[in-house]
């Protein structure tokens, strides 16, 4: 998929928003959720697509992920945890489901990101690209 970010943990801003890393190089792994590899929840990771410089960020691979697609996720002192996408949406900046944070259920890996349209009066992007993938073995 071509999406190769450091991760490191967030939480929420003072609005009650999940932190999103400003660096557009790195993922932000929503620590009050489970963490990639659990068996039950959503794994929440989430970066920009792009930086204030208009480069690219390494979430913008996302645009490219179709449902079939494989991500892998390498974690310190453990196994990879590998998935397989098998959905995508795009919502509403301020429409995201609450089920993308669930602690418990089938295990998933749910990948957030920016969309378009992009309109700076208004604070820039106004929707949220939702990749969800399930685990693999193997």
């Amino acid at each position: 998929m071509g999406l190769d970010a450091r991760i490191r943990p967030v939480g929420v801003t003072e609005a009650g928003d999940m932190a999103i890393p400003s660096d557009p190089g790195v993922a932000g792994w929503y620590r009050f959720g489970p963490a990639p590899g659990s068996d039950r929840g959503s794994s929440v990771l989430v970066g920009h697509v792009d930086g204030d410089t208009g480069a690219l960020g390494e979430f913008a691979s996302l645009y490219d992920v179709r449902p079939g697609d494989r991500v892998e996720v390498r974690r310190a002192g453990a196994e990879p945890a590998g998935y397989r996408v098998t959905a995508r949406s795009t919502v509403a900046k301020d429409a995201l489901p609450s089920s993308a944070f669930r602690r418990s259920g089938p295990p998933v890996l749910t990948l957030i990101t920016c969309a378009p349209p992009f309109l700076p009066e208004e604070g820039g992007y106004q929707a949220n690209l939702i990749v969800t993938a399930e685990p693999v073995t193997g």
